[in-house]
């Protein structure tokens, strides 16, 4: 959810705008593809662990598909829905945003309590993500359609901060649909950074944007939509952002703060673990979808070269367990060739005390942020969720990143999931970091607030390393008090207790987030659509850095 902002400028006309007919687009026929097993090419045995075979050659069968109305697994149980299910969807649809009587996405949040509505009536890319799942997993595909659609026509348009023209590829952040009731014409008002508090532009939008792509492309077997040229040409924008040569000497992402999620100043700058997952997911997508013709094998070539590189230095560099942690303990400093082990010139004293008692013996995760002589310890859970994903972390890391939230489930999930970063900034680091934010207090919003939202990400990852359980015993937590307090955006305090401080009621992400982690649990094979598997060719398992030696 991106920050409030002032009034959006940048508007057109429906008379103004060179648009997609969304109506015609839908015409257009699709190829009927039966749809594949999820997991890819991991066999049935392995998810072996809280399903039984029956429920899983069930979640497995061509077609299969949950519904409102009758879910996979009530049918499969005889048990009836929980009463939060029908809600969810009422809540989700009422959300819903319409362009030309057709619908193009679902607002922030419907929160009619709150006095200022700022920017939440607006289409998020981020957060349309899981609604987005949440209605393909429903067999409603067209409002996923429409809305690439009008993503993508905005990505056209001309964008500006004071006399700076931003590159031709970045998404907006954000979206809004205004309605003229006497001309009888909609409007449309787009964001790419320029209303944002701080002016940043969205880096995690592009990303997203092709994600989705590739699973709406995964749910409905429609390839004419991905290769269309405005689509093809679409994935290239995003892709020469990041691809361009510069002086960069690591194949990571350099971004500002507040370009992704944390969309306000959280010390994320630099190399922040969730750009980078993301940035490695999108790459894969994109690789599966771009067409091998002239300007499409020049990318292909460039995503291969750098997924490679990128694998390396974020299995090697960014993954933290126990002998790491010992590694870099004992580090010395102010190494000067090639052959120094401490490549980074990380201070072994900046090791912050509360690492050493977090890490259990079992289990690790990838680490916030490494640039030149800094380490940012800290856990995120959408970055090492969708690593796990993605498949950027290797088998091996992605059983230690389980391992670590069952080890630290106090920590990390409380009593409501999940903890968006761990462990909070508190006292003088939180004044000098966050510059006294109000908003970023300790344990709340973005400094340790507990999101709903991320139950989706945190399921995906269960279902595909094998532990539905998890997500089992997440979701219990989240159906206990979720509805009851309204669906709120976050959860403040150590545990997660307390609704948030400046937290919206009805915040449709909260609730989409909900039914598409249990429509993952009723139908495993929905996994498919956003998970990725490991590709073979990539560097062998690391189980740690490079730089430990014997």
């Amino acid at each position: 959810m991106e920050c409030p902002k002032e009034p959006l400028e940048s508007q057109c006309s429906l008379s103004e705008i060179d648009d997609f007919d969304l109506t015609r687009a839908l015409d257009k026929p699709r190829l009927k593809i039966e749809r594949k097993r999820s997991f890819d090419e991991r066999s049935m045995s392995e998810l072996s662990t809280g399903y039984s075979r029956h429920e899983l050659d069930m979640a497995h069968s061509p077609g299969s598909r949950s519904f409102v109305d009758t879910p996979l697994s009530y049918v499969r149980n005889s048990f009836e829905p929980h009463p939060m299910v029908a809600e969810a969807w009422e809540a989700l649809r009422r959300s819903m945003v319409f362009f030309r009587g057709q619908p193009v996405g679902t607002i922030a949040a419907y929160d009619h309590a709150s006095e200022e509505v700022l920017n939440y009536d607006q289409v998020f890319v981020r957060d349309f993500v899981p609604s987005a799942l949440a209605f393909l997993m429903n067999g409603e595909p067209d409002i996923v359609k429409n809305f690439l659609l009008k993503t993508l026509q905005l990505q056209g348009w001309e964008k500006r901060v004071d006399r700076f023209k931003l590159g031709e590829g970045v998404m907006p952040a954000s979206f809004k649909v205004l309605h003229d009731p006497v001309r009888k014409t909609d409007t449309i008002a787009a964001d790419f950074g320029e209303s944002a508090i701080g002016r940043v532009a969205p880096v995690d939008s592009g990303f997203w944007w092709i994600i989705l792509l590739r699973a709406y492309t995964k749910s409905t077997g429609d390839l004419t939509l991905s290769e269309t040229p405005e689509c093809q040409r679409g994935i290239r924008l995003i892709l020469s952002l990041c691809l361009s040569e510069g002086f960069d000497t690591f194949p990571t992402l350099l971004c500002a703060d507040g370009c992704s999620m944390v969309d306000r100043r959280m010390g994320v700058y630099g190399y922040p673990i969730e750009i980078q997952a993301l940035f490695f997911m999108a790459l894969k997508s994109a690789l599966s979808m771009l067409k091998h013709d002239e300007e499409g094998r020049e990318f292909i070539e460039k995503i291969v070269k750098r997924l490679h590189a990128l694998s390396f230095h974020m299995r090697n560099y960014f993954w933290l367990d126990f002998q790491q942690l010992n590694d870099i303990y004992r580090y010395k400093t102010e190494e000067y060739s090639h052959t120094a082990v401490n490549k980074f010139n990380v201070m072994p004293d900046s090791i912050p005390d509360w690492v050493f008692d977090f890490m259990p013996l079992r289990g690790g995760y990838f680490v916030g942020n490494v640039s030149p002589a800094r380490m940012d310890f800290r856990w995120f859970s959408l970055g090492n969720c969708i690593a796990i994903l993605s498949s950027l972390a290797t088998p091996d890391q992605s059983m230690a990143i389980m391992d670590l939230l069952e080890h630290r489930w106090e920590e990390l999930v409380g009593e409501m999931p999940l903890k968006i970063c761990y462990p909070c900034i508190e006292s003088h680091e939180w004044r000098i970091v966050t510059g006294c934010d109000p908003k970023n207090t300790r344990w709340s919003y973005h400094n340790g607030g507990s999101w709903p939202v991320l139950l989706w990400m945190l399921t995906a990852a269960c279902i595909k390393t094998g532990r539905p359980q998890i997500a089992r015993r997440a979701i219990d937590l989240i159906e206990s008090r979720l509805h009851r307090d309204c669906w709120p955006e976050y959860y403040d305090g150590k545990l997660g207790r307390y609704v948030g401080k400046q937290a919206r009621k009805y915040q449709t992400w909260s609730i989409a987030g909900y039914l598409v982690a249990k429509m993952m649990l009723e139908d495993p094979s929905h996994i498919g659509m956003i998970s990725l598997e490991e590709d073979k060719q990539m560097n062998p398992v690391i189980k740690r850095s490079a730089s430990w030696t014997c």
